[in-house]
This record gives structure tokens, C-alpha cells and sequence, in this order.
């Protein structure tokens, strides 16, 4: 280890169930392959299908880098519930659609969403409208792809938009890990992904690195209002989701606000981060290096207390944790999961910087409140993304006919 600085932490980033590397070997299908403007896809047909009948696009979700639809398909289809082993069986054909740079703006890697739906109807057999969605941000690169076609007066041919676990009122990614990300005294893939146009696009709230200042990102602000000019969503289509957080108010309740979640030592010694809680300068992580000398604290302003909130969990600290370990560092892991995609959020029906917002009983409202038609969320705290049988056979229960 140099006496000159902290050692490189690497190439980790924050990953949910779908983009994180599996342990052992991924068997994939045949299948074909559409090259793609910023992107690419993989086409599995239905069983009985010789060619695209009823095409089912699903795009990938968030992190850094070029898609690993490899790994997309392990995630689909190894975990809880065979996702798209079940798709196919009812003749429905997936085309997992992939990014080159899964981390740039939502509003270039929506031109790979319009693309795709292009090409499936070219290529499709008989008059099935498409069914269109994805996973994660994937659910938001696909909404406003759609929303953009219909604009434009571009016939899509969709009967149903679908969102798996999606930020629509954004995600969160606490503020002192984001800030961590950037204390590293060198380049790394961790600060990459923080600061990337998707992360700035999609965050709630965003710590600057030039600045240090914690707020809506300009790319948000930005990315919203382009969001508004193509009306916000596609109208054509039926529209639903599914969060993978509960619907009755109840979150993480081991995740209690103002805790240590996390203590670092022997590398960034004495670096904690606390569970967000509501008030102003609230320190949200102190942050230590030895080389080269640094220490500064995070705090936040009118935050509510989002790490417990009911939603979609991430292992950010988990993750964190492993990291320090593998360098040598000691970690004192106090709550592995964190809440991600809240799940008025995922079901676009409150906005997340207030705390009843955040907290509210789906179940005890009006569901035309949301701007989807139709919405389930998970019985249980599930992670961000995973595949389960409650969520999938729901969702494939309303494909059109």
C-alpha cells in the first residue's frame, strides 16, 4: 500500500439484482442480435414462433457501462421465478434491449428504445401491438421514448408501457456515499457512476463534486422538462408498474434515522455514514482519509427519513463494506440494505421529499391519484428489481391479447 494515499478501491459500483455479476457460468439461449444506435438487443422467440409475433421489449436498468445482457438474462431468469422462460411459454417473444453506455443521458439511450421498436414492427408477422417497458431506469428511458414517438406523430404500435421498480418521482442513493465516492483520492468507477448523466438524470438528490453542494441536479431539472414537453408519458398505451416495495407504509423498520450504518477503520479511518434522518444539518457521514490528509462532513437539509422508507432496497452498504474489506480495511456493518426506489416512486403516485409522502399507505388511497392505470406492489420488502412470482405473473397476466 503507498504511504502517499488510500488504496484504489477498485472497480465496484452500486449494482441491483439484475446488473450485479452472478458467482457461476450464465447459459444463454440462442437467440439473435440487432445491433442498434447506442445500443443492441437480444431477440428470444416465443415457443411455436418462427419469427416475431408478439414482440415484448424489456429494457435494461442503471449502472456503468455497456449492457451485460448475459448477466440481464441470469437476473430474468435464475432467480425467484423464470421471467422469461414464462414469457416465451405463452408465445411471447423477449427482446431484451441493451445499452453501449448504460450510464448516459435517458434522453440518448431513449433513441435505442425507438429504434428497437422500429425494427420489431418490421420484422413482426401478423398485426400484435407490441408490449414496451423496462427495469429500473430502463422503465424511464422506455416511457419517454413513447412519450417522444407519440409527439412526433410516429405510430408505435404499443398496446401496454411497463415499469418494473422504476424511479418516476426518482431514486435515492444516500448523499454521503455519493460524496464518498469522489473523496477517493484518484479516478474510479464508483465516482463515475455517481456522477454520471443517468445518475444526475434519475437522483432525487445529487452531490456535486466541484461544488459540494447537495440538491436537484441541472441534468434533473433538465431531464423534467424535457419529460413534460413529450407530455410526461405515452397516452396510446396502457399503462402500469410494479414496485418492489410494500403498499402499506411499513419500510425497513431495523433502519432506524440518525444510526450509524456503517463505520470504516484501518483504511479512511474512523469514515461513517448515518441513515438519513429528517431536520436540517443533520450529518449524513463524516468522511477521513490519512493520504493525502483530508476530513469532511456531510450534512443534509430538510431530507426525510428516506434509508427506511418503504421501496425497493439496494445493498449500498453492503457493498460499501465488502469493498474496504477486500483492501484491507475493517468495517463495522450496521444495515446492509438501504431503500432505493421508494415506492410511491416506483408506482408514480406521491413525490418523495416530504415524510408522509413517502410513508403513505398506498393501499389507503385513491389509486387514480397515480398517472399509471394500473399498479401491484410487492406484498414484502423485496430488492430493487428482483424477480419474483407476485410481481412477473401479474405483470403477464395483463399482456394484451
Amino acid at each position: 500500500m503507498s504511504e502517499t494515499t488510500e488504496p484504489n478501491v477498485g472497480s465496484f459500483t452500486l449494482d441491483g439484482p439484475l446488473t450485479a455479476e452472478p458467482a457461476g457460468t450464465i447459459e444463454v439461449p440462442e437467440h439473435e442480435e440487432w445491433q442498434l444506435p447506442h445500443g443492441f438487443a437480444w431477440v428470444f422467440p416465443g415457443e411455436g414462433n418462427s419469427a416475431l409475433v408478439r414482440p415484448v421489449i424489456m429494457a435494461d436498468g442503471f449502472s456503468l457501462g455497456r449492457s451485460k445482457l448475459d448477466v440481464l438474462y441470469q437476473g430474468l431468469e435464475r432467480g425467484l421465478f423464470p421471467f422469461v422462460s414464462e414469457l416465451r411459454r405463452r408465445g411471447r417473444d423477449v427482446i431484451l434491449l441493451g445499452f453501449d453506455e448504460r450510464s448516459a443521458s435517458i434522453l440518448d439511450n431513449a433513441e435505442t428504445v425507438t429504434a428497437a421498436v422500429m425494427r420489431a414492427q418490421a420484422e413482426q408477422l401478423g398485426d400484435a401491438r407490441l408490449v414496451v417497458g423496462g427495469f429500473s431506469m430502463g422503465g424511464i428511458v422506455t416511457r419517454y421514448a413513447l412519450a417522444k414517438l407519440e409527439t412526433m406523430r410516429m405510430d408505435h404500435r404499443t398496446a401496454l408501457y411497463f415499469s418494473y421498480d422504476s424511479p418516476h418521482r426518482g431514486a435515492s442513493v444516500p448523499v454521503g456515499v455519493q460524496a464518498f465516492s469522489h473523496f477517493i483520492p484518484f479516478p474510479n468507477d464508483f465516482s463515475k457512476q455517481m456522477d454520471s448523466q443517468a445518475a444526475r438524470q434519475m437522483l432525487w438528490q445529487h452531490y456535486d463534486k466541484d461544488t459540494g453542494k447537495i440538491g436537484v441536479a441541472p441534468e434533473r431539472a433538465e431531464f423534467l422538462t424535457a419529460l413534460d414537453r413529450v407530455g410526461g408519458w405515452p397516452r396510446i398505451p396502457r399503462r402500469i408498474a410494479v414496485a418492489n416495495g410494500r403498499a402499506d407504509g411499513v419500510g425497513l423498520p431495523d433502519v432506524k434515522p440518525g444510526e450509524v450504518a456503517l463505520r470504516i477503520e484501518r483504511i479512511y479511518p474512523g469514515t461513517t455514514f448515518y441513515t438519513q434522518a429528517q431536520g436540517d444539518d443533520v450529518t449524513a457521514a463524516y468522511l477521513n482519509r490519512r493520504f493525502p490528509k483530508a476530513e469532511k462532513t456531510i450534512a443534509t437539509n430538510g431530507f426525510p427519513d428516506l434509508d427506511g422508507a418503504p421501496g425497493g432496497t439496494l445493498h449500498t452498504y453492503r457493498i460499501l463494506a465488502d469493498s474496504m474489506k477486500k483492501l484491507g480495511g475493517k468495517a463495522d456493518l450496521r444495515h446492509e440494505d438501504v431503500c432505493f426506489v421508494p415506492s410511491v416512486s416506483a408506482v408514480a403516485i406521491r413525490d418523495i421529499e416530504k415524510q408522509d409522502d413517502l410513508y403513505a399507505a398506498i393501499d389507503g388511497l385513491n389509486p387514480e391519484e397515480s398517472e399509471l392505470d394500473e399498479f401491484l406492489c410487492s406484498s414484502t420488502t423485496t430488492a430493487h428489481t428482483a424477480i419474483t412470482e407476485e410481481l412477473c405473473t401479474w405483470l403477464m397476466d395483463r399482456l394484451p391479447d
